[in-house]
């Protein structure tokens, strides 16, 4: 990989005796999106306050675009955006004032707040007090402010925790025309639908540590079943449930036999989901 936007070198947190994040070692190449997935607790917000200057490691290192992250905080700040689980907005201010406090902070001129809040959905709001939004008019508002400074990454923490399917497809097409600008964007989340959407490469972490690192594919290719699911109508007139196996020698034979010998009332494919492979890994679910 050349030139990659985030390198994580032996990258460790401890609490005490509880160690958060154990020795991680990726890389997310630039422009690309890379899912974060993992429990409550796994050790994920750690990793991203280490990756984003917020907490010193205790060993290992972190770069971004080519710095070190604990010697270069404040410069590289310039260049990402964060958008936490949790909103932290002005709740008694407008929402083009909220845009608008950050794009001072920043020192970003020429700043259209009504434009970056038509982009997200929230056209026709800038003058309308957040105290009033919606939990999702807050999270588009709040990935609309990490995106005032144009940064080069995207942190994301659980951008459609809790939305409605609308809101959740609409931050998605805004993370995906991002990344079509060139932006990196690192996405936690314990959602394995989100990752699997839009993510070209997953992370599994699991206590503190990397179990698996590849694309949704690979993962699915590697650890994953891959089947036919077929209901048939039974002699009663019920439908019953049959399986084949793909991907071996027998299933063109088995497949001819079912159609032949059978009643097919319904056929789909199946392939294991991200959270049944993290489940085979790790023993438990990403819940």
């Amino acid at each position: 990989m050349t030139n990659p936007a985030i390198v994580s070198e032996n990258l460790t947190y401890w609490y005490g005796d509880l160690v958060a994040v154990d020795h991680i070692n990726f890389s997310v190449a630039q422009g690309e999106i890379l899912g974060f997935l993992g429990p409550n607790g796994a050790g994920k917000s750690t990793a991203v306050k280490m990756l984003t200057g917020q907490l010193l490691p205790k060993e290992g290192r972190a770069e971004l675009l080519g710095q070190d992250v604990a010697h270069n905080a404040k410069r590289l700040q310039a260049h990402i955006g964060v958008c936490f689980e949790l909103t932290n907005l002005y709740e008694p201010m407008t929402a083009a004032d909220n845009l608008n406090l950050f794009a001072r902070l920043f020192g970003v001129r020429s700043f259209d707040a009504d434009a970056l809040l038509e982009r997200v959905g929230l056209g026709g709001k800038g003058k309308v007090k957040v105290e009033t939004f919606s939990k999702g008019m807050r999270q588009r508002l709040m990935v609309a402010r990490a995106l005032v400074n144009k940064p080069r990454i995207l942190f994301l923490d659980e951008p459609t925790d809790g939305l409605d399917p609308v809101s959740a497809e609409a931050i998605r097409h805004i993370i995906q025309e991002e990344q079509a600008q060139g932006v990196t964007v690192f996405l936690t989340t314990h959602d394995m639908f989100e990752a699997d959407k839009i993510s070209n490469r997953v992370a599994f972490i699991d206590k503190g540590q990397i179990v698996a690192l590849d694309t949704p594919y690979a993962l699915k290719q590697r650890y994953g079943k891959r089947a036919l699911k077929v209901e048939v109508v039974g002699a009663d007139g019920r439908l019953e449930s049959r399986e084949v196996a793909l991907d071996r020698p027998e299933t063109a034979v088995q497949i001819e036999r079912l159609f032949a010998q059978e009643q097919v009332a319904t056929v789909h494919s199946e392939e294991a989901t991200l959270e049944d492979i993290f489940i085979q890994i790790t023993g438990r679910g990403l819940v």
